[in-house]
């Protein structure tokens, strides 16, 4: 019996020993298991469905959704897509410009009844990018980033603002793309290789970014590598970009793209895109790294990949320089095809076990993969599965210039949103080919299709944005850009709004507390503080990062303060956003927390290795000497 007890003591002790540090805490990983069923129209999982939610003439040629708090959909079309290829005498034309088209179901029979033209402007020639964000509607076609604001509410804009100019890519899919409101309440966006951009936000900081890439189209005739920014940095190629909604602010998250077509921020403050490449068998779907250089171009931009290839390197290696110091890990080799739209589902709608996919569409390959990201040291791992196609299996073998007469291959999705009811709406450019500057459907036909469970009525919620209720369910919405509308009215009332969102850190669904730290950081020093606690009781690592995020970037003047606190996390996920944001701070000042953050480095972490290179930019020949000079061992035993 004496020893019973004293193993149970010694058990007890065990345990509360390991219970002691919230941070250690293991929770299972979501992973992606469904079966798949044809429904007439796709192939998709077992339990959805999908039925043709609007058709031409109520659009055209769509290249971009968004989608409002009332449900409607917006849509950028691109009849007038590349008269120089595509003869207005033959295809379908418009004079007048290309639109933005608002559509709604108007009697909730899940089909379009309604569609408007919100706008058609002569300088909209071939707009690849729409966010709806309030009673602004942001609209991206290089060179601008055009704000049209519907002041009185009659779905007519009433200003037009030219909110950034000077990107590359004139009537160019390696161009400007879509604004995506992110939980920080900052606006997020990316622009392809067709360059130079030379962009002045509203403070006067220039970006400069530039390649070798040029060609195309006739109007892309001239660009260059070296090219240096306001903050001293040379930039290369495709840009993933954050600016303040007053147009101050701009700065690069990550570069040295090919034609990210979109770019992605869920509610931690992850960054998710995808990019195509110039072999058709290389194409990727990557999480981002602040920082990051992902690689397509040599470090100056002076060099396509094929000029530095080495021998015995693949192809996808070669490509994305893979064996290139301070070049981050590629993500998933999709293989041939032609990305377009990306999303992050947080949801609930379809059950938990697809909630916080990433979502890659291809309209190359007429289908929309999906990846249950799940964490891999300082980084993800990228499982991928065919979420829905219009054949049996998403095509291996696309070549982009081959036409076929099997129309189920005619399903070019060209971008997929979220409404506030939680289903899917997928863009259909509907077309025989895809890329290279062609089309060949001359009426420019185009459709959406509703994805939502086949056993439940999704609505649209009814959203008092006057009450804080209601601000806290738009918070809460599955539409990306919906959200923004309850984030910016509770943070203009931190003292009635705190208790509400306090609450939100019990919430179920764990995207919905990531978007409540965000917003405490921003209701005062009490909304502050219970954050800043996260750091060390937090159980989710990925809650922590965003925790570390939102501080660090309303209380940038503490960043010592909370690096300190956090470079001796247990997840490595945790040490590396921590290490990234070291990057602009002096080594006299960061010495200590970076050698705290290079002795948790396992020598194999790919994606660890490069957060070290970002923040030791300019540091590199001091830091090796201190950590040189505490080396014992003999170099010859290495």
């Amino acid at each position: 019996m004496k020893n019973l007890v004293t193993i149970l003591s010694l058990f007890c002790l065990l345990s509360a020993c390991t219970q002691k540090d919230p941070r250690l805490a293991v929770s299972p990983a979501a992973e992606l298991d469904f079966e798949v069923h044809f429904d007439s129209l796709f192939y998709l999982p077992e339990g959805w469905s999908s039925t043709l939610w609007a058709e031409s003439p109520q659009l055209y040629n769509p290249t971009n959704m968004d989608v409002d708090h009332r449900g409607r959909i917006w849509v950028t079309e691109a009849v007038n897509y590349r008269d120089f290829n595509n003869k207005p005498g033959k295809f379908t034309h418009f004079d007048a410009g290309d639109r933005v088209m608002i559509l709604e179901d108007t009697d909730g029979d899940g089909k379009a009844d309604n569609s408007k033209v919100f706008v058609q402007d002569k300088d909209l020639v071939a707009p690849l990018g729409i966010a709806v964000i309030g009673n602004k509607v942001l609209v991206s076609c290089a060179p601008n980033l055009i704000v049209y604001t519907d002041e009185d509410g009659d779905d007519r804009p009433d200003k037009k603002e030219i909110f950034l100019t000077g990107f590359g890519g004139f009537d160019h899919d390696h161009s400007l793309h879509a604004v995506v409101a992110g939980p920080d309440g900052n606006w997020y966006f990316n622009t392809g290789n067709a360059g130079p951009h030379t962009v002045t936000d509203k403070s006067g900081w220039t970006l400069r970014s530039g390649s070798l890439y040029t060609g195309g189209t006739p109007y892309n005739r001239e660009n260059s590598g070296n090219r240096i920014s306001d903050d001293g940095r040379l930039w290369v190629g495709g840009l993933a970009l954050r600016i303040r909604p007053d147009g101050t602010g701009l700065e690069v998250l990550a570069h040295n793209f090919r034609n990210a077509y979109e770019l992605a921020v869920d509610s931690y403050g992850d960054l998710w895109q995808n990019d195509n490449d110039d072999q058709v068998e290389t194409c990727r779907s990557t999480w981002l790294m602040y920082g990051g250089n992902a690689g397509y171009f040599s470090a100056d931009g002076t060099r396509f990949w094929a000029g530095d290839r080495r021998p015995g390197q693949t192809t996808f290696e070669a490509h994305w320089h893979q064996d290139d110091p301070g070049v981050i890990p590629a993500g998933d080799n999709t293989g041939a095809g032609s990305p377009t739209g990306v999303l992050v589902y947080e949801g609930d709608a379809f059950g938990d076990q697809y909630r916080g996919m990433f979502l890659n569409v291809d309209a190359g390959r007429n289908t929309i993969f999906a990846y249950q990201p799940g964490m891999q040291g300082a980084g993800f791992a990228l499982n991928r599965k065919d979420l829905i196609t219009s054949v049996p299996e998403s095509t291996e073998g696309y070549i982009w210039h081959e036409t076929s007469t099997d129309h189920r291959k005619w399903f070019r999705p060209s971008d997929m949103v979220v409404g506030p009811d939680g289903a899917f709406y997928i863009a259909d450019w509907y077309d025989p080919v895809v890329g290279g500057h062609q089309m060949h459907d001359t009426a420019a036909y185009g459709r959406i299709y509703r994805i939502a469970p086949a056993d439940r009525k999704l609505e649209i919620p009814k959203l008092d944005l006057s009450t804080i209720e209601g601000q806290i369910a738009a918070l809460c919405s599955p539409a990306v850009n919906v959200r923004y509308l309850g984030f910016e009215k509770l943070r203009a009332q931190p003292e009635k709004a705190l208790p509400a969102v306090k609450k939100l850190l019990r919430a179920d669904n764990p995207f919905h507390r990531a978007r409540a730290i965000w917003l405490l950081t921003q209701l005062g020093t009490e909304g502050r503080e219970v954050v800043e606690k996260l750091l060390h009781k937090e159980p989710d690592p990925r809650l922590r990062v965003t925790a570390y995020r939102a501080l660090v970037q309303q209380s940038p003047d503490q960043l010592l303060t909370f690096a300190g606190i956090s470079a001796d996390d247990p997840s490595p996920a945790v040490r590396r956003a921590v290490t990234v944001s070291l990057r602009d701070t002096p080594m006299e000042q960061s010495g200590a927390i970076l050698h705290k953050l290079y002795a948790g480095f396992d020598g194999q972490d790919r994606w660890y290795l490069e957060a070290l290179g970002t923040a030791l930019e300019g540091k590199e020949t001091d830091f090796f000497q201190e950590i040189r000079a505490e080396e014992t061992e003999d170099p010859l035993q290495w």
